[in-house]
């Protein structure tokens, strides 16, 4: 490791910050010893049958290698995939819905949009509860807050009854202007709690009160689908530790970006839904910044699929709308862009002859033909094999060795059916995967609205530096950065985050001087809600308080994000926010309307807190060239090449090569294709430039 000390070399009081992300592959180990700044690594295989086991034989191995001690943790942050793993799977809890009566198919007409509106094969998912466990209950809330109608308690026995019967283990009240006045739906959970203390209930307005009947069921049946199988994985979690002797409170990560306490976590699921993906972005974040790049496109490749994000000015884009399986997700999230393509994707030659790749993966068990575990079909990483930029050395911290042959014989079978040679049909995998991913990015940079050329990319994840490189020379870019332990950024994310809360309050009300008292009273509503979460989570310094609005132009349908400075409330100053307003839609349309009327829907906030400040040695460069470890036959595309192989752990800052050539490493293989400059920076990262 960077720094390390020999295995067992245990100091006294020791200060150990773990991070831990489990992909669908690999569960990720980022351990920092405070007081020395070693970090300490490691990956260990997933175990779907039981999951939270590999936690334990991760630590198990972290104790022994790397001399950790459990009971000197002070800080333990996790990642898991086990709420969107159940989305996707739909392996959630069987709900009941509670809405007004004749509103009871509200999350079956959605927004009336088709997935892909030019695919005439095209059709809507079916939604998470089925439309014979959606009850009515007469009930009215109006869009002032007054209660029009109370609810029949009558129906809301009835209905649960009813939802009982059918097998549901959970029920969603959400009733129309909730957001506006949740008193009716808390009514209605107290009653249920009466009748079914055994059934849990989640009410859309203390899931995520906004405005829309639809954005706000959904994301309350998100968070309630997923409700035990997460808050049962985070009990198991908190006991596992407790038997390892781990004295810190475990930490999550979340689709924000930021951290929140497990017990949090097991109510508020919704909220980490996208840690794994979010995660990553934020530790690639802090490492641009360590770098000094501003403009970085990242690209995470686990076993399953490849995860794109923006990062402007050294800071990750963040959103709502983003999918979680077929669903969207409504609450504020790192904006990131999947597709189904990872090192374990699956290729194979459909009824028309036409080679596919993904999105079905051989996951962990029985994964990639190569890694000998049973696995018997052709993947990316199979591909990688035969071309030869893959598996001179053992992978994953000597968990896996790779077996050429069994990577041969799957790839051969492509062949066959392809006609073509094993060599050319292993490069045809790679070609497809990349060309898929090329098709991702570019809608990315389009939406974004920024030339790529401009970036760096920085690729992470056990398959982002195999395939990085190719990508980049693809889409036009300059720049590659790799950087020291790219296998474990997600695990560092978790290191380097903030606490981060998210709040909200539906406004909706022309911006006037009038109405910026009505403004400046929920941001004070919410800075105090804010300041309380942070306390919740164990934080007592002082607070970073993030406000803005989401505001349109009268007679838009959605409106922008805008970032607000709290002094324009307390100034009571309405045409700061406007002008505020006008810039920022010039930015993303460019176009805005300097005398349109403006209406504002949401106060939002977010309460940041500072995590722990950390730092990487510097090391000085020396311009030297790099010696290779040996050379390896490599089939590049077009022929069989002999090619330079470099050992990561031997390079130094300085040192310089040309492409192409392969670096090994512990938890990955960075492949360098021809045309390429490659040196080494001050902080371990490997900087990729390509010729012109």
């Amino acid at each position: 490791m960077d720094g390390a000390i020999a295995a067992g070399e245990a100091q006294n009081g020791a200060d150990w910050k773990v991070g831990v992300d489990i992909g669908g592959t690999f569960i990720d180990f980022c351990a920092l010893e405070a007081n020395s700044g070693r970090i300490a690594s490691l990956k260990v295989l997933t175990t779907p049958d039981d999951p939270g086991a590999e936690l334990m034989t991760g630590l198990t191995l972290l104790a022994e290698r790397e001399g950790f001690d459990p009971s000197r943790t002070t800080r333990f942050v996790h990642g898991t995939t086990v709420g969107i793993n159940t989305i996707i799977q739909r392996k959630g809890a069987p709900l009941a819905l509670f809405t007004n009566a004749g509103f009871e198919d509200v999350i079956e007409l959605a927004r009336l949009r088709m997935p892909d509106m030019y695919s005439l094969f095209c059709s809507r998912p079916d939604p998470l509860i089925s439309r014979d466990m959606v009850f009515g209950i007469p009930v009215r809330m109006r869009a002032d807050g007054s209660e029009s109608q109370a609810p029949d308690m009558t129906a809301v026995e009835s209905a649960v009854a009813a939802a009982k019967a059918n097998g549901a283990r959970g029920i969603i009240v959400s009733f129309l202007h909730a957001w506006r006045n949740g008193a009716q739906e808390a009514s209605v959970k107290a009653e249920i709690a009466r009748l079914a203390p055994e059934l849990f209930v989640f009410t859309s307005s203390e899931v995520w009160p906004v405005i829309r009947e639809y954005e706000r069921s959904s994301t309350a049946i998100l968070n309630g689908y997923v409700h035990p199988r997460v808050s049962g994985y985070l009990t198991a979690l908190e006991e596992r530790l407790s038997s390892r002797g781990v004295p810190a409170r475990p930490m999550l990560t979340k689709s924000n970006g930021g951290l929140m306490n497990a017990a949090e976590g097991k109510r508020a699921c919704v909220n980490m839904l996208l840690s794994g993906t979010a995660s990553g972005v934020i530790g690639a974040s802090w490492l641009a910044r360590q770098a000094g790049q501003d403009k970085v496109l990242t690209l995470d490749i686990g076993g399953t699929s490849a995860d794109f994000a923006l990062i402007i000015g050294g800071e990750p884009q963040f959103g709502t709308g983003e999918l979680i399986g077929e669903f969207p997700l409504h609450v504020p999230s790192v904006s990131v862009s999947s597709i189904g393509v990872g090192g374990g994707s699956i290729a194979s030659v459909d009824a028309q002859g036409v080679l596919r790749v993904g999105p079905e993966s051989a996951g962990s068990s029985p994964g990639p033909a190569c890694y000998g575990r049973g696995g018997e079909r052709a993947t990316v990483t199979d591909a990688m094999v035969v071309c030869g930029w893959l598996g001179h050395t053992e992978m994953a911290y000597g968990q896996l060795r790779i077996d050429t042959k069994l990577a041969q014989r799957a790839v051969g079978e492509l062949a066959v059916q392809l006609g073509r040679t094993v060599e050319q049909a292993a490069q045809a995998v790679l070609d497809i995967a990349v060309s898929e991913m090329f098709v991702e990015v570019e809608k990315l940079a389009s939406r974004a609205g920024v030339d790529l050329r401009d970036f760096t990319l920085m690729p992470f994840g056990g398959g982002g530096p195999m395939l990085g490189a190719f990508l980049a020379r693809e889409l036009g870019m300059k720049r590659v950065m790799a950087p020291r332990r790219p296998g474990v950024v997600s695990a560092l994310g978790g290191l380097v985050a903030d606490l981060r809360g998210d709040f909200i309050r539906t406004i909706f009300s022309p911006l006037s001087a009038a109405s910026l008292p009505a403004i400046r009273d929920a941001f004070e509503a919410l800075a105090l809600e804010g300041r309380d979460w942070l306390a919740a989570q164990g934080h007592d310094a002082a607070a970073e308080l993030n406000v803005s609005c989401d505001m349109r132009y009268v007679g838009q349908s959605y409106e922008i994000e805008v970032v607000l400075l709290p002094q324009w409330l307390a100034d009571g100053d309405a045409a700061a926010i406007a002008q505020a307003f006008h810039l920022t839609h010039q930015q993303l349309y460019d176009f805005h309307d300097p005398d349109g009327a403006i209406e504002l829907v949401n106060v939002r906030l977010s309460a940041i807190g500072a995590g722990p400040a950390l730092s990487f040695p510097e090391i000085d460069e020396l311009d030297t060239p790099a010696s290779p470890a040996r050379q390896l036959p490599v089939y590049t595309g077009l022929c069989v090449e002999r090619v330079n192989l470099y050992d990561r752990q031997t390079l130094v800052p300085g040192n310089r090569f040309h492409g192409p050539a392969v670096v090994v490493q512990e938890d990955t293989t960075f492949v360098i294709p021809a045309g390429s400059k490659a040196c080494v920076d001050r902080h371990l990262n490997l900087l990729l430039t390509f010729t012109e």
